[in-house]
């Protein structure tokens, strides 16, 4: 009888913790993967977006390239907003989007700094000797950095920059760099400039657009939203688009691109 008693009772503890399990599971937040550079920006539209809806969400911030990568070996994201449309044009092509990618967003690169130096004259500035080190963001993950590298080839100045060189994993840790000392002088995107830090030490200036590539960054719905979070993660897809987002878009150190009529 005894026997009988401790089988039932440990049966329905592993009842119960199936139960736990299952609950916990659908209790997930919608997971949200957004590039490094957005980190300011994804939590005034995760803001607005909760007021207007409800939905709770949780935002995981990192390298458009890294965060791809993990994609791509089954992490569990239901959006993601990348730096660029390469990535996520990759994982609509590899089956892993429920939607074309959407452009959300134009970036702007920046030249930034804490120098006493005029800035805007960055090019004479960072081919001289004045500046030991200057960070940029690991091209192969990062679109900014991406851009920074074409700026400088551009201008014909990454040969005899290269050696000075610091790169960051993403764009927040070449932030990081530039708020902290470890460098003077960086490229960055001019969301930087709007995030809710102390800025007043620092110089700025935009970098040429016709030294780059165009940084229109896309959102793409993801297939994994499919296993709980499909009604959600496409409400904040299409909430992207509309004019509440756009605004706080505009508002955060981007271009808007055009709006779908």
């Amino acid at each position: 009888m005894m026997r009988i008693f401790n089988w039932l009772r440990v049966s329905l503890v592993m009842l119960l913790l199936t139960v736990v399990n299952i609950e916990s599971g659908s209790a997930q937040v919608l997971r949200i993967a957004v590039a490094a550079n957005a980190q300011g920006l994804i939590k005034k539209l995760q803001a607005d977006f909760k007021k207007r809806t409800g939905i709770e969400s949780e935002a995981i911030i990192g390298a458009s390239g890294k965060l791809t990568a993990q994609m791509m070996n089954g992490a569990p994201f239901d959006v993601f907003l990348s730096a660029d449309t390469e990535f996520p044009d990759q994982l609509f092509a590899a089956g892993m989007g429920l939607k074309k990618p959407m452009v959300y967003a134009m970036g702007s690169l920046i030249v930034c700094g804490n120098t006493a130096a005029d800035i805007r004259k960055w090019r004479q500035l960072i081919s001289g000797t004045q500046f030991k080190k200057v960070a940029i963001a690991n091209p192969k993950t990062a679109p900014y950095g991406k851009a920074a590298e074409e700026s400088l080839r551009y201008y014909q100045l990454l040969g005899g920059l290269r050696s000075r060189l610091v790169y960051g994993e993403s764009i927040s840790q070449v932030n990081t760099y530039l708020q902290t000392g470890v460098v003077t002088i960086g490229f960055t995107t001019e969301a930087f400039l709007y995030e809710n830090i102390d800025k007043s030490h620092l110089k700025w200036a935009r970098v040429e657009e016709k030294s780059y590539t165009p940084i229109a960054q896309a959102a793409i719905l993801l297939s994994y939203a499919k296993k709980g979070k499909l009604r959600e993660a496409t409400a904040f897809f299409d909430y992207l688009g509309s004019a509440a987002a756009r605004k706080i878009i505009g508002s955060s150190g981007y271009r808007l691109p055009l709006a779908k009529k």
